[in-house]
């Protein structure tokens, strides 16, 4: 019961909550760039998208952490669950400067996120670590896409989105070293096909 309301607390807070950061952005001190309109946009998207990815790792970590009866990796979980609000938070933090504003689907990513957690979870927990080591695999080369399509001129988005892939790439680390499963080709190739719709999508909702 405590993880249940744990997991709905988390929910309501990544979705309808500002988030606050633990430690501060690496955009802090950095001047506002003069972003030609169209640079605006595509960085407000870019970072849109990002911000989807926070909230799925909020589920993602919030569900995995519910269903797991090692305390040990309970407290893996949330420590990864707490730096991934710090990406909420940066992420957030940088679509208001840049006039822009999270997905309109968030909940729905969410919801399919912290379903996937629940289900890898149930599985294992080497089959849950190894969700988690694909997932941020996954993400930290979308976000080393994402750095060569950011204006140049916007370095707060630039310093935020290095971090934050330097974090993810830590994550995928620390879930193989404690004992992460590797994935089978096809559940790899459909975790890269529904994020294609994740972070099509989002770019424009």
């Amino acid at each position: 019961m405590d993880s249940l309301l744990t997991a709905a607390d988390n929910a309501l807070r990544t979705l309808f909550a500002t988030p606050r950061a633990s430690t501060p952005t690496p955009a802090q001190g950095m001047a506002e760039p003069d972003l030609a309109p169209a640079q605006r946009r595509l960085a407000g998207a870019l970072m849109r998208v990002n911000h989807v990815g926070e909230v799925c790792a909020q589920a993602l970590y919030t569900a995995q952490a519910a269903v797991t009866r090692d305390p040990d990796l309970r407290a893996h979980l949330l420590e990864a669950a707490r730096e991934e609000t710090d990406h909420l938070a940066w992420t957030r933090q940088r679509l208001d400067a840049l006039d822009s504003r999270p997905s309109l689907l968030n909940p729905l990513w969410f919801a399919g996120a912290f379903a996937l957690g629940l289900v890898a979870a149930k599985v294992s927990d080497r089959a849950s670590l190894g969700f988690v080591a694909e997932t941020e695999r996954q993400v930290a080369a979308h976000l080393a896409s994402h750095l060569t399509r950011l204006p140049e001129q916007d370095l707060p988005s630039r310093a935020v989105v290095a971090r934050m892939k330097e974090d993810e790439e830590r994550h995928a680390v620390q879930a193989r070293a404690s004992g992460a499963m590797e994935l089978p080709l096809a559940a790899r190739s459909a975790m890269r096909a529904a994020a294609k719709v994740m972070t099509t999508t989002a770019h424009h909702i």
